[in-house]
C-alpha cells in the first residue's frame, strides 16, 4: 500500500479524491433542500420533516435488538432491500459486513446476509471492525456497499444498520427511502437460507496498515505514553494491532467485551475513568473511544477532558499556519460551542453549522470544500484523509500534532473557555411539530428574548431515539439552567411517558 504524507498535504481534491469524483460526490452527497445553516448565534429549532426516511434516522437504522426493526424477519427483509437496490442501481452488489461486540451484533449480521444473499448479493465478513474501518474497507477494495452492525455509543440492547455507499460515505437521503419503498414491497423471505458469507481475517490488516501509512516517516510517536479506553468493542479489537503496528506502548482499558458491557460506564460517553488514570499513570494523552469507535473524547496530561471543540480548536488554526486547512473554515452543527466559533474568528477561520448528525457535516465540507469539521461528541472528519469520522485517525492526528509542535495538549489548548452548556433529553412518546405546542414556543421565546446574541438553544429530536433534546449556551451557569429545565419541562409536560 502507498505511504500517505500527513505533512504537507497537497492538492486541491478531499478524500484522496480527483477533483472531478469530488464535483460527483458533491452532487450526490449535498441535500440543499434539507440542509439547515445557521452562521450567526440564534434560536434554532429543528422540525421533523416530510419527505424523510422513516426507518433511517441521522446514523442509519437503529433500535433495540430484536424488536422491530431490527427483529429477524425485518433485518432479513431490509438485506434484501438492499441487494436489490445495489443491483438495481449498479449492476452488481458486492458488500462487505462488519459489526461490534454486541451479543446481538453476530446474528443481526447473519440475518442481513441471508437477506443480501437472497438478492443475488455476494457478501464478505469483516468480523469485528470498528465503523470507520468498514467505511475504508468499502472504497479500498471497491465494494458495492458496504454495512456496519452497530448502535455505536448507545447500551449493548440496542443495535444499528450504518450503510456506505461505494465512495465510503452515508447513503444519501435519496437511496434510503427507495430501500424503505423496497421494504415496504418485497414479500416476506420464505425458509431460513444459509448465511452465505465469506470471512476475510486480513481484512482488519488492511485497514490497520491504512492507520499506520498515514504517519510520516520520522514522527516519532513511541515516545508518547498513552491511556486507551477501548469501551469495551470493536477498538478491542483493531487498536492493539495498530499500536504494535506504529511500536507504541499504551495502557489499555476496557478490552475485553462479553457482548453486554459495550460502553458500559467507560468509552466516550463515560470517559472520566480513562482521564483519572491518565493524570495518575503521567501519560502524556489519554483517549476514549466509542463502541464502534467513530468518536473519540481526549484527557489531558493533568486530566482534563478535551471533546470534539477542543481538538478543532488546538488542530485548525495548526492546519490553517501550515496552508492545510482547505476553506479557511471549519464545519460544526447546531451544538458546536458558541466559543469554538469566536475563539477560531480571532485567528481569521470560519465556522459554518449544519443539522445535527456527521452524514450532514461531510455534506457542507464537500459542498463548501472544507477539510476539516466534526462534532462536540468527538465525531471528527479529516476529509482529505478520510470521509468518514475515524476515532483512531483522529487520535494519530492530535499525536501529529503534539509531535510537530512539541507542546502537550493542555498547553494547546489554554485560552479555549467553552460557554456552559447544558444539554437534557426528554424521553417522549411521539414526535409532533415542537412551534405546535404553545408552552414550547412560549418558553424557547423567552430564552431567545434574554440571551440575544451571546447565547443559544437548540431544541431537536433525536434521528435514532425517542428523545427531545434541549441545549442551551450562556456565559452564566444559572442562566443556562434556568432555560434549560424550563423548557425540558414543558416538553415533559405536553409529550413526556406517563
Amino acid at each position: 500500500m502507498a505511504k500517505a504524507s500527513l505533512g504537507p498535504r497537497s492538492g486541491p481534491a478531499i478524500g484522496g479524491h480527483k477533483p472531478q469524483m469530488q464535483r460527483r460526490l458533491v452532487r450526490c452527497l449535498a441535500v440543499h433542500q434539507n440542509r439547515v445553516r445557521v452562521d450567526r448565534p440564534c434560536v434554532t429549532i429543528i422540525l421533523k420533516m416530510s419527505n424523510k426516511p422513516e426507518l433511517f434516522g441521522t446514523d442509519g437504522i437503529r433500535g433495540v435488538a430484536g424488536q422491530y426493526p431490527l427483529d429477524q424477519a425485518t433485518v432479513r427483509k431490509i438485506g434484501s432491500a438492499l441487494g436489490t437496490e445495489l443491483r438495481k442501481s449498479s449492476g452488481q452488489a458486492r458488500v462487505v459486513v462488519g459489526k461490534d461486540t454486541r451479543e446481538s451484533s453476530e446474528w443481526i449480521s447473519c440475518a442481513l446476509t441471508r437477506g443480501l444473499t437472497s438478492a443475488g448479493a455476494q457478501v464478505v465478513d469483516a468480523g469485528v471492525l470498528t465503523t470507520p474501518g468498514v467505511a475504508f474497507l468499502t472504497r479500498q477494495h471497491g465494494f458495492t456497499a458496504g454495512v456496519a452492525v452497530s448502535a455505536s455509543h448507545n447500551p449493548f440492547e440496542d443495535n444499528g444498520i450504518k450503510i456506505f455507499s461505494h465512495a465510503g460515505t452515508k447513503l444519501a437521503e435519496t437511496e434510503e427511502l427507495e430501500i424503505e419503498r423496497l421494504l415496504a414491497t418485497l414479500p416476506e423471505l420464505q425458509g431460513e437460507t444459509e448465511s452465505a458469507a465469506e470471512f476475510i481475517r486480513s481484512l482488519v490488516d488492511d485497514y490497520v496498515e491504512y492507520l499506520a501509512s498515514l504517519v510520516p516517516a520520522g514522527l516519532a510517536l513511541s515516545r508518547y505514553r498513552l491511556v486507551v479506553d477501548c469501551a469495551n468493542g470493536a477498538a478491542s479489537r483493531v487498536a492493539p494491532l495498530l499500536f504494535e503496528r506504529l511500536g507504541m506502548t499504551a495502557h489499555t482499558l476496557n478490552t475485553e467485551p462479553n457482548g453486554r458491557n459495550i460502553n458500559l460506564h467507560c468509552g466516550s460517553l463515560h470517559p472520566e475513568p480513562m482521564a483519572e488514570t491518565t493524570k495518575a499513570l503521567g501519560a502524556d494523552l489519554g483517549v476514549a473511544f466509542d463502541g464502534d469507535a467513530d468518536r473519540a473524547i481526549f484527557a489531558t496530561r493533568d486530566g482534563r477532558l478535551a471533546d470534539g471543540d477542543h481538538v478543532l480548536y488546538a488542530i485548525a488554526p495548526f492546519l490553517d499556519r501550515r496552508g492545510n486547512l482547505q476553506g479557511r473554515a471549519v464545519v460544526g452543527t447546531l451544538m458546536t460551542n458558541l466559543a469554538l466559533e469566536l475563539a477560531l474568528a480571532r485567528h481569521g477561520i470560519g465556522l459554518k453549522r449544519t443539522r445535527v448528525g456527521d452524514k450532514y457535516v461531510l455534506e457542507e465540507m464537500l459542498r463548501s470544500g472544507i477539510s476539516l469539521g466534526g462534532e462536540p461528541s468527538g465525531h471528527l472528519i479529516f476529509a482529505d484523509l478520510s470521509l468518514a469520522g475515524d476515532g483512531m485517525l483522529t487520535l494519530l492526528e492530535v499525536l501529529r500534532l503534539l509531535a510537530e509542535t512539541r507542546h502537550p495538549l493542555g498547553q494547546l489548548l489554554e485560552g479555549f473557555k467553552p460557554f456552559p452548556q447544558l444539554i437534557r433529553n426528554v424521553r417522549v412518546r411521539e414526535k409532533p411539530p415542537l412551534e405546535s405546542i404553545p408552552a414550547v414556543a412560549r418558553a424557547i421565546k423567552q430564552c431567545r428574548s434574554e440571551l440575544g446574541e451571546r447565547g443559544r438553544v437548540v431544541v431537536r429530536y433525536s434521528g435514532t431515539e425517542p428523545l427531545a433534546r434541549v441545549m442551551v449556551e450562556a456565559e452564566e451557569a444559572e442562566v443556562v439552567e434556568t432555560h434549560t429545565a424550563r423548557i425540558a419541562g414543558a416538553i415533559d409536560s405536553a409529550l413526556g411517558l406517563r
